[in-house]
């Protein structure tokens, strides 16, 4: 029994080394993937910030402290419209008083235009008019004392007080005929008008002084920026508001120093926006940086584009994420780039030979890449395996066991 149990297990033992050194000299199993004829789209991905093409600056020019707020960021104004109104008391209470001023003073020349105070006049025109009425009673009694002395029925003394009478009278309405002229006089008048323009001209400093305090929008557009709010003080040119057009907006699309040998003018962009997801925002390349400027540990240009933005809903001042079709091969000759491997300076991949065990470096001269895929110019053709990222040492004449991906 112990001689069979022996033998079994020295059979297992011859069998485990076998097994081992079949192993062992076994060709390793090896991910492959096929080139393809596909489009290869040279995509630029990178970040930047929407500015609007057209827009202008509302600022205060009088201090104070803010009042009210008309508007918000991201609503529509029309030219004039108010976006701030500034606490201005003190101008209005200029206002008022010049207002005060002016009715009192154009009462004044309302007077002086019929002549004088009301109750004066009456006075003196009821004053006229007794002394008329005298007058001609006084006439008619020294008329008669003239024909009663021609008949001796008078005496000449009587008629001379009759006569003194008449003239006393007259000369009492020539006295009244005067004051009345006199009561208001063209200096009176001369002086009221220069005060009515000194006052109108008051009110009117201080009607502007008030419209200072209303900051209006310079255009028609969007509020795409406001700092301010009810309660600040601001001083005199201030930056209340920007208001720009946005049917039109300006990426500037912020491109690595290396990269920027990709970017050409007319080239398509693609925006998205985190704010909104999903939407997507088409437009071209405008221009392309003439200076390299830091952006924070980058060292970056400056490349602006033209989005359309027909729904007006991506906002200047936005962060926006950018895309820039750099190149596009239509029906390319494409390899997976994770199948590119740097061997002595060179690039290449380790393609599986026409036996289908064995593979061969193979360098490739490489064109426009996508993400994920390369363009290739020479080196493979349509269909042929390379060899997928292994922990193994590859070279040429390796056997291998093909496993496609």
């Amino acid at each position: 029994m112990k001689r069979i149990l022996g033998v079994v297990v020295l059979l297992l033992l011859a069998a485990g080394v076998w097994w081992l050194l079949e192993w062992r000299n076994a060709p390793p199993v090896l991910e492959f993937s096929k080139t393809t004829r596909e489009t290869i789209v040279d995509q630029l991905s990178t970040n930047g910030k929407i500015e609007p093409v057209q827009w202008e600056a509302a600022r205060n020019e009088s201090a104070g402290v803010v009042q009210k707020v008309h508007v918000r960021k991201g609503q529509r104004v029309n030219a004039g419209d108010p976006l701030i109104e500034i606490e201005m008391r003190e101008a209005r209470a200029a206002v008022e008083a010049a207002n005060a001023r002016i009715a009192q003073i154009r009462a004044e020349l309302d007077t002086i235009s019929r002549g004088g105070r009301a109750a004066e006049l009456s006075t003196i025109d009821s004053s006229l008019a007794t002394a008329r009425q005298e007058l001609s009673t006084a006439q008619r009694e020294s008329a008669e004392l003239e024909r009663l002395v021609a008949k001796q029925a008078a005496t000449p003394y009587e008629l001379t007080l009759a006569k003194q009478r008449v003239d006393a009278l007259r000369t009492q309405i020539q006295g009244l005929d005067a004051r009345r002229v006199s009561l208001v006089g063209a200096a009176d008048r001369t002086s009221a008008e220069a005060r009515l323009r000194e006052a109108e001209s008051s009110k009117k400093l201080a009607e502007q002084q008030v419209a200072l305090g209303t900051v209006r929008a310079p255009m028609a557009g969007v509020v795409y920026q406001i700092d301010v709010r009810a309660g600040d003080y601001i001083a005199p040119g201030t930056l209340v508001a920007s208001v720009g057009r946005v049917e039109q907006v300006r990426a500037l699309i912020y491109v690595d120093e290396p990269e920027l040998g990709r970017i050409g003018e007319g080239k398509p962009v693609t925006v998205t926006w985190d704010a909104l997801p999903g939407r997507e925002w088409k437009g071209t390349v405008q221009k392309v940086p003439t200076v390299i400027t830091a952006l924070g540990s980058r060292q970056v240009g400056e490349v602006e584009c033209v989005i359309e933005n027909p729904s007006l809903d991506l906002l200047p001042g936005s962060n926006i994420n950018a895309f820039i079709q750099a190149a596009v091969v239509p029906n390319a000759v494409a390899v997976s780039k994770a199948a590119l491997r740097r061997e002595n300076n060179e690039t290449g991949v380790y393609a599986l030979r026409a036996d289908g065990k064995t593979v061969e470096w193979r360098p490739v001269k490489l064109g426009v890449s996508s993400l994920v895929r390369a363009q290739v110019i020479s080196g493979l053709k349509d269909g042929e395996a390379v060899a997928m990222p292994t922990d193994r040492p590859l070279k040429t004449g390796m056997e291998v066991a093909v496993e496609y991906r």
